[in-house]
């Protein structure tokens, strides 16, 4: 059986970090090369990822064990945020167009075995966010919920919904949209997400960081400046710690941090390691050349 996965032995120092996870390998994935190519998603498992371009054109699903791949969409804007069902099954991601010379967006779902696909939102200039609760497949554009089951089952939407529009943070609980502005007004805040059990919120403000607060901007905490966060698990965050010329970025390390300000960087200088996208014990991440890693933990 060909080779997927080629083993990189990059050197990681933890001196004077804490210890908040332990990695047992660092491999390159084989994927095709394309120096535009980067990881939109894994699966919650890990058992796959998904593969779109520079500029978030299209998706394609890489299986991490046979290496064998499935193009879902070729859809511009679908590599934006897409959103992977807890059992791997379904796809959610946007569609973009142009009508009438105005920049459109359309939300689909697609079951990955079936081929099965569906239609959140029509073309709209207002959708601010995508996502996935057990069966639902969730959209909210101008501040309003779409949601489809994924299956036979009826679509429920239980926990609060995050979106983002214009560099602003809303929250929609039962139908009704707020703003959630943490640092207060006049900020750009970016990379938006909420924690699985739906109480704490994570973002950046452009130029200042990372934080975490809680879902009602209470609580505010600073974890440092990191880029392009995600949460692991309600209690930890995978972030990047990058460095540019002004041009290019000369060096990314991927850093584990706890909510208690503990830091543990799991990537070396070997490579240039950004956008960091966590599962069930694995992390992804892309380089600026093209190239996708899996970071396996014990």
């Amino acid at each position: 059986m060909k080779k997927v996965l080629l083993a990189l032995a990059l050197c990681v120092s933890f001196s004077g970090m804490a210890q908040l996870v332990n990695v047992a390998s660092i491999e390159k994935v084989n994927i095709p090369e394309n120096a535009a190519a980067k990881v939109a998603a894994i699966s919650p498992q890990g058992d796959y990822i998904l593969v779109t371009t520079d500029f978030n054109q299209g998706l394609t699903k890489h299986d991490l064990g046979t290496g064998t791949q499935q193009v879902i969409t070729r859809a511009p804007g679908a590599g934006f945020d897409a959103k992977i069902s807890s059992d791997g099954s379904t796809v959610v991601y946007r569609e973009k167009s142009t009508k009438n010379r105005l920049q459109m967006t359309a939300v689909k779902s697609k079951n990955l075995t079936t081929g099965a696909e569906q239609q959140l939102v029509k073309l709209s200039r207002n959708v601010q966010g995508v996502a996935i609760e057990g069966n639902t497949a969730i959209a909210v554009a101008g501040g309003k919920i779409a949601k489809k089951a994924i299956d036979a089952g009826k679509a429920k939407v239980s926990a609060p919904v995050l979106s983002t529009a214009n560099y602003k943070i809303y929250i929609t609980r039962d139908g009704k949209t707020t703003e959630l502005a943490p640092k207060g007004n006049g900020y750009r805040y970016i990379w938006a997400s909420l924690s699985p059990d739906a109480t704490r919120v994570l973002f950046c403000c452009s130029g200042n960081g990372a934080y975490v607060c809680n879902i009602d901007g209470s609580g505010l905490t600073s974890l440092g400046n990191y880029r392009a966060p995600k949460w692991m698990g309600n209690d930890m965050v995978v972030a990047m710690d990058c460095r540019d010329n002004g041009e290019v970025f000369t060096s990314s390390e991927i850093v584990v941090l706890d909510l208690k300000g503990n830091k543990q960087v799991v990537t070396g200088n070997d490579v240039i390691a950004m956008y960091p996208l966590p599962a069930q014990g694995k992390i992804a991440f892309s380089t600026p050349t093209g190239e996708a890693y899996i970071i396996n933990l014990k």
